[in-house]
C-alpha cells in the first residue's frame, strides 16, 4: 500500500465497457510479433507505439522494450471526459520461442509506477517464457497527468521530527493533503476518476487494443486488490491471475491492516522464539514490544540521527504509534528486528531511528507516488464501507494492550479519515466491497513475516476462487516475488500450469538467522 512504500525495503536494497469490437486485423500476427508494435484503436482506446517511459532512475530492462502509449477516458461516465495517457512498456521473453499469452504486471501501492518495478519483475525471471507488459496507472510516474505531490511527502519527511500520532500532527497531515487535492484539481484533474473502476477498464482497453486473445496477470500488494476487480469486472481474455501481498477488496481498510499487523509481527517473534540462540538474547520479545509502544506513547523519545546516504542529521522522535509503523516496514529487514527492539528498551533508538527516518527523507521518497490515485482509492472505496468504531475494535482486539492513540492510527493510514474529508470524492458503488467470484485459475501467495498484508487473506480470498492455489511462504515480508527465490519458482511453475503448480522448494526453507548482540 501506499504509505507502506516509503518502506524500509527502499532504504536496505524498496468502466466496464464490454465492447465487442470488429474491424480489427483479419489475419492476426504471432503476439511477439504484434505486441506494442500496431497502433490500433478499440472503442474509446487508442494504442500507440513509441517511446519508451521516463522512469525516476535508468532501467536497463527498458532499453530493448517495445513501447508505447494508451489514450482512454479521463472519466469513462460522463460523455466530455478529456483523455489521459497511459505509458507502456514490453519486456520481451527470453526465450526464443515464447509462449502466446503474455503477463501483465499490476503494481502496487496505490500510486506505484508499474513501469518502474519492470526490473524487479526481470530479476526474477518472470519474462522467462512469455512477454511481459508494464503499463502506469493513471495518475502515477510515468502517466499523463501525473498525480503526484512533493507537499506530502515533504511533509512526510518533515514528519519524522514530531510526535507521530499527536492532533498536532494530524492537523499538519491534513493540511498536506488538502495542498495536495487543491494543487491537482487546479490542474484539471478528475480526482472522482482515480479508482478500480476506471483502472480495471484501462486494462480491459490495453488487452483490446494490443490484439492479445489472452493473457495472464500478476499483481503485488495493492496491485492484488486491482487484480481481484479487474477478474470480476472483465474476465474475459484472462487466462491465470497471480496475486502476491493480497489485499481484498471486499476488506481493505483499517481494520485488515490491524489484523496483517499482529500476523506479521507474530511469525517473526515466533521464529524468533524458535531459534534458541534469539530467544536466549531476547526473550518474551512480543512482551517488549507491547511494553515499548506503550512506554513511547507515554513519553516519546526524542534523538538525532543521520541515516544512509543522507548528509545532515536529522531529528526523530518514536513515539508509541511510530514504532507501530516501524515494525510493520521493518519486517523487510527481520534479521535485525529483535536486536533493534531490545537497543531500544535498553535506551538506544538510533538504530529504529535511522530506519525510521530513511525512508522517509529519502530522494527516492520524493515524487514518485501518485497521492491522487493513492486517495482515490482509499476515499471511494475503503473509508465509506468502514465505521470508525470498526477499525477501533479490529485494533484492540488484535492489540489489547495498547493505548487507544496508538489504535485510533491504523498502521500505514494514519488520519485517514480526515484526509479524506478534504479530498472530498464520492463513494464508490457498493459493489466495490463484493468478494471476486471466479473460476480463473488463481495463484495466492503470501509471505510467513507480512505485516502490510497478512498471510490469512490467502485462504479469505480462496473462498471463492474455487480454482485457487494458496501459498504461504515462510520467514518471508510483504511481497514475496522480490524476496524469495521459491516463491519465484512457484509463479514460473503456476504460469506453466495454472492449476498445479509445483511448491516442493517450500519444504526447504530455513528460519532467518536473526543477529545476536555481543
Amino acid at each position: 500500500m501506499a504509505r507502506s512504500r516509503a518502506s524500509l525495503r527502499t532504504t536496505s536494497a524498496a468502466a466496464a465497457t464490454g465492447i465487442l469490437f470488429t474491424g480489427l486485423l483479419t489475419a492476426t500476427p504471432s503476439v511477439r510479433e504484434a505486441t506494442g508494435t500496431v497502433a490500433r484503436t478499440v472503442g474509446d482506446a487508442r494504442f500507440e507505439p513509441g517511446p519508451c517511459p521516463r522512469t525516476p532512475e535508468p532501467v536497463a530492462v527498458l532499453e530493448r522494450a517495445r513501447c508505447g502509449t494508451l489514450t482512454v477516458p479521463e472519466n469513462r461516465t460522463k460523455p466530455d471526459s478529456r483523455p489521459i495517457k497511459l505509458r507502456v512498456a514490453i519486456v520481451a521473453a527470453a526465450a526464443r520461442k515464447p509462449e502466446p499469452d503474455p503477463i501483465v504486471w499490476l503494481a502496487g501501492g496505490p500510486g506505484d509506477d508499474a513501469v518502474g518495478e519492470a526490473t524487479m519483475a526481470v530479476d526474477g525471471g518472470l519474462n522467462r517464457d512469455r512477454d511481459v507488459i508494464f503499463m502506469s496507472q493513471r495518475g502515477t510516474y510515468s502517466a499523463d497527468p501525473v498525480l503526484t505531490c512533493r507537499t506530502i511527502d515533504e511533509f512526510n519527511a518533515r514528519a519524522v521530527g514530531l510526535v507521530y500520532d499527536a492532533p498536532a500532527t494530524g492537523r499538519r497531515h491534513v493540511e498536506a493533503t488538502r495542498s495536495c487535492r487543491d494543487q491537482l484539481a487546479d490542474r484539471g484533474a478528475d480526482l472522482a476518476a482515480y479508482n478500480d473502476i476506471e483502472s480495471a477498464a484501462d486494462y480491459a482497453d490495453l488487452r483490446r487494443t494490443l490484439n492479445i486473445p489472452r493473457w495472464n496477470v500478476f499483481g503485488i500488494s495493492y496491485g492484488t486488490h486491482l487484480a481481484l476487480v479487474y477478474m470480476r469486472d472483465h474476465p474475459e481474455g484472462i487466462r491465470s491471475v497471480g496475486i502476491d501481498g493480497i489485499l481484498p477488496p471486499s476488506t481493505a481498510g483499517s481494520a485488515l491492516t490491524w489484523s496483517s499487523a499482529r500476523q506479521g509481527f507474530d511469525g517473526l517473534f515466533k521464529a524468533c522464539a524458535e531459534q534458541p540462540a534469539c530467544d536466549r538474547r531476547y526473550p518474551n520479545l512480543s512482551a517488549t514490544f507491547d511494553r515499548l509502544v506503550r512506554d513511547l506513547e507515554a513519553k516519546p523519545v526524542a534523538t538525532v540521527v543521520t541515516p544512509p546516504g543522507s548528509p545532515n542529521p536529522v531529528k526523530v522522535v518514536l513515539d508509541g504509534g511510530a514504532l507501530v509503523n516501524w515494525l510493520t516496514s521493518a519486517t523487510h529487514l527481520a534479521t535485525g528486528v529483535p536486536r533493534s527492539l531490545d537497543e531500544l528498551a535498553h535506551g538506544e533508538p538510533r538504530r529504529i531511528a535511522e530506519q525510521w527516518a530513511g525512508g522517509k527523507i529519502s530522494p527516492h521518497s520524493f515524487g514518485r507516488t501518485s497521492h491522487g490515485l493513492a486517495y482515490g482509492v482509499f476515499c471511494s472505496e475503503w473509508v465509506p464501507y468502514e465505521t470508525e468504531a470498526e477499525a477501533m475494535r479490529a485494533g484492540r482486539a488484535a492489540f489489547p494492550a495498547f493505548p487507544r492513540s496508538v489504535l485510533a492510527q491504523a498502521p500505514q493510514l494514519t488520519f485517514l479519515r480526515p484526509d479524506c474529508a478534504v479530498w472530498d470524492v464520492p463513494a464508490a458503488p457498493r459493489s466495490i466491497r463484493d468478494v471476486t467470484r471466479s473460476d480463473i485459475p488463481t495463484l495466492a501467495l503470501s509471505g510467513g513475516f507480512d505485516s502490510q498484508t497478512g498471510a490469512a487473506n490467502g485462504p479469505y480470498v480462496a473462498r471463492t476462487l474455487p480454482r485457487a492455489t494458496v501459498v504461504t511462504v515462510p520467514y518471508e515480508p510483504h511481497v514475496v516475488f522480490a524476496t524469495s527465490k521459491c516463491a519465484q519458482s512457484i509463479t514460473a511453475s503456476f504460469f506453466d500450469t495454472p492449476t498445479a503448480p509445483i511448491t516442493g522448494c517450500l519444504k526447504d526453507l530455513k528460519p532467518p538467522e536473526f543477529e545476536i548482540a555481543p
